[in-house]
């Protein structure tokens, strides 16, 4: 409902416990959801949180930035603690972007300069901006396309993205080019590890809301993070409302028929930007304590406070 840090991740897991399946349809990496079971703790940045749920199927959406080598090594880290993951239970849109090596460094580089001048947004530094923003310019992949890394027309992509991003990488933050070769491997190694994960999701979903399964889609971040009703520019990159969400997802034609908004008894913040209730100090201090206040993604302190209401009739107002 407001910034988000308000207990998602263990709701989600609730409501998974009587779902068939649980699609994420915005965002990347860039925040944590926090869940305990009985094999302990576990921190979500890019898996749903019905993952843990042996019954359901899991579903990371179209609209989402995908950094794939964050998601492999989240598979290997649940999976080494008993979670089975595979095609069954895990589908990748195929029309999921791609978040790519270069967008994270330009991130941090981008970050530190304006670091500089005072200016810097709070960024997790994981490249969601620049993969959105590559998106939009039509100039990063999708995960499709690592299914056809052997065409003509995929490999002439490459080439351009690549030539355009040395551009910006060489040109503006003075950093080495980057190889053609090193990138083609790089794609094929994502391939050969998410090939049998990638496909239609929108054909899936659409199957699974026309039998009548129980589908739960699963948002990142909070009301005041959506990139046009939020607090710009101390926004996410993505639109982090309910309305969105049939669109991430991949079923754009369905409707929603309940939304469930998460709101704690006082404010969090991870980030920077307008925040009118914080408090500073011990009291603020003896809070954070209190509430475990720390990001479950980058492990920053949040900023905390008691609750704004007049952010929180903001947030149920535009999340329905």
């Amino acid at each position: 409902i407001n910034w988000g840090d308000e207990g998602k991740g263990r709701v989600i897991d609730l409501l998974a416990e009587n779902a068939d399946v649980v699609a994420r349809y915005q965002g990347g990496n860039n925040a944590g959801h926090t869940v305990v079971t009985e094999k302990g703790k576990f921190v979500l940045n890019l898996l749903p949180s019905g993952i843990l749920h042996p019954d359901v199927t899991c579903v990371l959406g179209t609209g989402m930035v995908i950094d794939l080598d964050h998601l492999s090594n989240e598979m290997q880290a649940i999976e080494a603690r008993g979670v089975e993951i595979g095609p069954k239970n895990l589908k990748l849109s195929d029309k999921a972007t791609i978040s790519m090596p270069w967008h994270k460094v330009q991130d941090g580089l981008e970050e530190d300069r304006l670091a500089k001048k005072g200016s810097a947004f709070g960024s997790t530094r994981r490249g969601i901006a620049y993969a959105y923003s590559d998106k939009y310019r039509k100039k990063t992949l999708r995960l499709g396309d690592l299914l056809h890394l052997d065409e003509e027309r995929t490999q002439n992509r490459l080439h351009m993205i690549l030539d355009s991003k040395n551009m910006e990488l060489a040109g503006c933050y003075h950093q080495e080019k980057m190889s053609y070769d090193a990138l083609l491997d790089w794609c094929r190694t994502q391939a050969e590890r998410f090939a049998p994960f990638i496909c239609d999701v929108g054909a899936f979903l659409q199957q699974a809301h026309d039998s009548g399964k129980r589908i739960v889609l699963e948002a990142q971040l909070g009301a005041m993070r959506d990139i046009d009703y939020g607090i710009f520019p101390f926004t996410s990159s993505s639109n982090t409302l309910a309305a969105y969400a049939p669109l991430g997802a991949g079923i754009p034609n369905c409707r929603l028929d309940h939304v469930v908004g998460v709101l704690k008894a006082y404010s969090t913040c991870v980030g920077e930007g307008p925040f009118t209730a914080e408090w500073f100090g011990e009291e603020a201090e003896e809070l954070r304590k209190a509430g475990a206040e720390y990001g479950a993604s980058t492990g920053r302190p949040r900023r905390v406070g008691p609750i704004d209401i007049v952010a929180t009739r903001y947030g149920c107002q535009i999340q329905g």
